[in-house]
């Protein structure tokens, strides 16, 4: 399958074996560069921008998918008059674009990307922006009256006076080096820095519900496979019957109507089960046999309250 060297690319940063390690060890001069000008720009941005207004941000030490997206639908579901900014990753558009306001959809999948356009959909009473400048996106959200801002994969922006929440994958990887030579974008122990860790399986759990048509479904047909493109798609697959095959393509890959034609010719008569981040790709394609993976996230009161403690400390 033409998209399976993402698939090598995630063993190799996430759960190597020796001959990715011995990779890993061969470019760990560049890794050495990389953290230093991490470590530089942090230190560097000794000055924070407050933006007179709660702002959280939703990110990850590691590169890739790690539950950010329904982690601040979550969040965002609390409160009235709150702001989504996302960079928009893989969308034709570039600059500030308003995707939705309190609700109303003001523009494509292909404009917007995925993630924001997952996000628009499912809060019907917030306001969605995309901004590969984050700044701007605050500024802009605070313009249109909104109240909260949530920033997504944002603990990197040093300079934004924020509340970061960094989420902690439920297996840790095995290759604790940072860019190149692993999968972390930041050295581990700069969870220390963040205002809270959640970990996934500890802090919150997953709930795993299917729909067909917008109707729930209670069990799944024998002939299932799951489509989808987002990162380290493995994580699926303990939501998912041990029958059930994934079929993964590379995170915010936008399928062609050949990539659709190949699929159900190999797999004829099959039921596609998907993830609300690849649905709203997928329905231009029109496909009768669609089922929806929905996961929603609980996150344990504790830490709910702290997070109301902040918003109404600063609103």
């Amino acid at each position: 399958m033409k998209n399976s060297l993402h698939i090598h690319i995630e063993r190799y940063l996430f759960f190597p074996n020796l001959f990715h390690r011995i990779i890993s060890i061969v470019v760990f001069p560049l890794t050495l560069v990389y953290c230093f000008v991490v470590l530089y720009k942090r230190v560097k941005a000794n000055t924070k921008y407050n933006f007179s207004l709660p702002v959280i941000s939703v990110g990850n030490l590691t590169i890739g998918g790690s539950g950010k997206t329904p982690l601040i639908e979550a969040i965002a579901k609390r409160y009235d008059n709150i702001a989504v900014v996302l960079r928009g990753y893989k969308r034709e558009s570039k600059g500030l674009l308003v995707v939705s306001k309190f609700g109303k959809i003001e523009t494509t999948v292909e404009n917007s990307g995925d993630e924001a356009m997952l996000l628009s959909h499912s809060l019907n009473k917030s306001t969605i922006i995309v901004s590969e400048d984050r700044k701007k996106g605050i500024i802009k959200a605070k313009e249109l009256g909104c109240k909260v801002v949530l920033l997504d994969d944002a603990f990197a922006k040093f300079d934004i006076e924020k509340f970061d929440i960094l989420i902690r994958p439920k297996t840790e990887p095995t290759n604790l080096f940072c860019l190149p030579s692993g999968g972390y974008k930041e050295p581990k122990s700069h969870y220390s820095l963040s205002n809270m860790v959640l970990q996934d399986g500890v802090d919150f759990h997953r709930l795993v519900s299917f729909e067909q048509d917008g109707k729930t479904i209670d069990s799944l047909p024998s002939n299932i496979i799951c489509l989808t493109a987002i990162s380290s798609s493995h994580r699926l697959k303990e939501f998912l019957p041990t029958r059930c095959k994934i079929v993964s393509y590379i995170d915010h890959y936008s399928w062609s109507q050949d990539d659709i034609d190949d699929i159900l010719k190999r797999y004829p008569k099959f039921y596609i089960i998907t993830t609300t981040k690849d649905i709203v790709k997928l329905k231009k394609f029109d496909l009768s046999n669609l089922i929806l993976m929905r996961l929603d996230i609980q996150i344990k009161q504790k830490h709910m309250d702290k997070i109301d403690k902040y918003i109404k400390d600063n609103i």
